[in-house]
C-alpha cells in the first residue's frame, strides 16, 4: 500500500497539480524575494527611516592618485578631441542566481578615474568634448562620473535593495565625497541617459560622434547603438558594424596608455609584489601540511588565497599550484593533485593590491627542500635563460628581443643534453622552433591593473615597441618535460620549471621588482630551510 492509498483510505483527495492557466502571476524576476518576507505595512516603513545618526558631513581629501589619473584623462582627451568618450565601470556578474561575483571594475575605469576597490557597479565615465582649452586642464573634454550614490536612510532603498542599500552593502560614497576625493565632476547614474544620447549623430549633418568600450555593459552598448540607429540619416541602411571601428580605436587607445607606467602605478605594483612573496612565504611554510593532504595542490593554493586577502583585494588571476607533472601544464588550476616528496612544485600567483593593480609571479620549489641532480640541471637552465633575459632589457631594445634571448640559451640547453634533433642554431631559426615543443609560451607581458596587461595594444608598439623607462614586464621561460613525452629519455619526464620576475625599465636599465624572492638553486633550499 503506498501513501496516495493511505491518504485516499481517509477520505483525503491531494490537490492536482496547477495548470498553466493556474499558475501565479508574479513575475520570474521578483520570485527570487519571496524567501525575504520583507515587511511592507506604512507602520514599518515609517518607523525604518526614522532615529539614525546624520550622514558625515566632513568631505575627504583629494586622493594621491587624483593627479595622476587627471593626466591620464588629459592624454586621451588629446587623442580624441570633438568626440564623446565612454568608459563604463561594467556592471555586477552573476556568479549563479542571485548571487554576485566580488565586483571589480573595467580596468580602463579604473586607470582614468584612480578607483580601485570602491563598489561603483554600473558607474560610468564620460569624457564630453567642449572647446579646446575650455576643459580639464586645458584639454579637449570635461568628465564627469555618473553613479549611484548613497540613497538616505529615509528611504525604501535603505534596506530593500540588495544591491545598492547601505542595509545590504554597506554605505556608498555620496557625489560630493567622490568629487571631492577624485577631483572629478559628478552626476547620478539617473542623468546618464540624457548625457549620453543628446546630440548623437552623423558629423556631416552636425551631429557627435561617441565612441564607446564595448561589451563592458550590454546596457549601454544597446543604448549607443539605439542613439546610432536614431540619428542616421538612413536608419534602414545603417550597418552598425561601421562603428566597431570607432569603438575599437578607443579601447586600443586605452590600452596602449598604460604601456608606461607613471610613479603612482609603480608604487602600487611594488605593494602587490610585496604582499606576494609574503604569500609564497606562507606557501613554503604550509608545505608540511600539504604533503599530508590529499589534495595538498589545494593547500598551497588556499593558502596563498588567505595572503591575498589579507593584505590586498583579491587574486590578480587563478593561482597555479602545480605539483608533479601537473608543472608541465602551462594554465593548470584545477589544482586537486597531492604534492609528493621528490616533486617540484610550480607555483604561479600574484596578488591584487586594493588599488587593482597586480603582481605576477613563478617559483618552482623541490618539495623535500632538495632539488635532485636532473631536477637542478633543468631549474639551472631556466634560471641562466632568465638571466640572459634580463641581461638584453635595456631602453631602446625592442620587446620581442627578451625572448630571444632566454630562447637562445635554453636551445643551447637542449642541444647539450642531446634532446634536440637539430642543432640549437637551426632550432632558434623561423623555419626550426623545435626547442618550442619544451617551452611554447612567450618569455615576458606587460603588466599593471591586468595581469595581462596592455592586450590591445598594437603589436608595433607590444612586440616591435622599444622598451622605455616606466614599463613594467615579466620574465619567465620555462622548460616543461610531460611524462608522456616520449622524445626525451625518462629522467626528464615529469619535471617542469617556471622561474618568473617582475621587470620595471629605468633610465638606467631593468631593475627587478621580485628580487626578494631567492632563485639561486642553493639560495631556495637555503631559504625553504629557514621558512620549514
Amino acid at each position: 500500500m503506498n501513501a496516495s492509498d493511505t491518504a485516499a483510505g481517509h477520505g483525503y483527495s491531494p490537490e492536482p497539480a496547477a495548470q498553466p492557466e493556474q499558475q501565479s502571476a508574479q513575475p520570474l524576476e521578483d520570485r527570487v524575494n519571496n524567501r525575504s518576507q520583507r515587511p511592507s505595512s506604512e507602520a514599518f516603513k515609517s518607523f525604518m527611516a526614522s532615529q539614525w545618526a546624520p550622514a558625515g558631513q566632513e568631505l575627504p581629501p583629494l586622493a594621491e592618485v587624483a593627479t595622476f589619473a587627471a593626466r591620464r584623462r588629459r592624454a586621451i582627451s588629446d587623442r580624441f578631441p570633438g568626440e564623446r568618450l565612454v568608459i563604463p565601470a561594467g556592471p555586477p556578474k552573476v556568479r549563479s542566481n542571485d548571487t554576485d561575483y566580488r565586483f571589480r571594475p573595467h580596468s580602463a575605469f579604473a586607470h582614468l578615474t584612480g578607483l580601485g576597490t570602491d563598489h561603483e557597479p554600473d558607474a560610468v565615465l564620460v569624457l564630453e568634448p567642449v572647446e579646446d582649452g575650455a576643459g580639464d586642464d586645458g584639454g579637449h573634454h570635461v568628465a564627469t562620473l555618473y553613479f549611484r550614490p548613497l540613497a538616505g536612510r529615509d528611504t525604501e532603498q535603505f534596506y530593500a535593495n540588495a544591491h545598492t542599500g547601505e542595509f545590504w552593502v554597506g554605505p556608498r560614497p555620496t557625489l560630493a565625497e567622490l568629487r571631492a576625493r577624485l577631483g572629478l565632476a559628478t552626476a547620478h547614474l539617473d542623468e546618464l541617459e540624457v548625457a549620453l544620447t543628446k546630440g548623437v549623430g552623423a558629423r556631416e549633418i552636425g551631429g557627435l560622434s561617441v565612441r564607446l568600450v564595448r561589451k563592458v555593459d550590454e546596457n549601454l552598448d544597446a543604448l549607443i547603438d539605439t542613439a546610432r540607429y536614431n540619428t542616421a540619416q538612413d536608419p534602414e541602411a545603417l550597418d552598425l558594424s561601421e562603428f566597431d571601428e570607432l569603438d575599437d580605436q578607443l579601447k586600443e587607445a586605452l590600452s596602449e596608455l598604460r604601456l608606461t607606467k607613471d610613479d603612482w602605478e609603480v608604487e602600487q605594483l611594488k605593494e602587490a609584489v610585496a604582499a606576494t612573496a609574503a604569500g609564497f612565504e606562507e606557501i613554503i611554510r604550509a608545505l608540511p601540511r600539504a604533503v599530508a593532504h590529499r589534495r595538498g595542490e589545494r593547500i598551497i593554493e588556499t593558502t596563498f588565497f588567505a595572503k591575498a586577502r589579507e593584505e590586498g583585494n583579491d587574486l590578480g588571476y587563478d593561482t597555479i599550484a602545480a605539483a608533479g607533472n601537473h608543472a608541465t601544464i602551462l594554465h593548470w588550476i584545477t589544482n586537486n593533485g597531492p604534492v609528493r616528496e621528490g616533486d617540484l612544485l610550480l607555483v604561479d600567483a600574484g596578488v591584487e593590491a586594493e588599488s587593482l593593480y597586480t603582481a605576477d609571479v613563478t617559483r618552482t620549489v623541490p618539495v623535500s627542500g632538495t632539488f635532485s641532480e636532473v631536477q637542478r640541471r633543468v631549474y639551472q637552465a631556466v634560471l641562466d635563460a632568465a638571466d640572459a633575459a634580463f641581461a638584453a632589457a635595456r631602453p631602446g631594445v625592442r620587446f620581442r628581443e627578451i625572448h630571444a634571448a632566454a630562447m637562445e640559451v635554453l636551445a643551447d640547453r637542449l642541444e647539450e643534453w642531446g634532446l634536440l634533433p637539430v642543432s640549437a642554431a637551426e632550432a632558434v631559426s623561423p623555419e626550426g622552433q623545435q626547442h618550442r615543443r619544451w617551452m611554447p609560451h612567450g618569455t615576458s607581458h606587460h603588466l599593471g591593473l591586468d595581469v595581462h596587461d596592455c592586450a590591445q595594444a598594437r603589436a608595433e608598439l607590444y612586440l616591435d615597441g622599444e622598451l622605455q623607462p616606466g614599463m613594467v614586464f615579466t620574465i619567465e621561460p620555462g622548460l616543461y618535460f610531460k611524462e608522456e613525452d616520449l622524445a626525451v629519455p625518462a629522467e626528464y619526464r615529469g619535471i617542469g620549471v617556471r622561474i618568473e620576475d617582475d621587470i620595471l625599465m629605468t633610465a638606467d636599465g631593468p631593475v627587478s621588482l621580485t628580487s626578494a624572492l631567492p632563485r639561486e638553486a642553493d639560495e631556495v633550499e637555503a631559504w625553504m630551510a629557514r621558512l620549514r
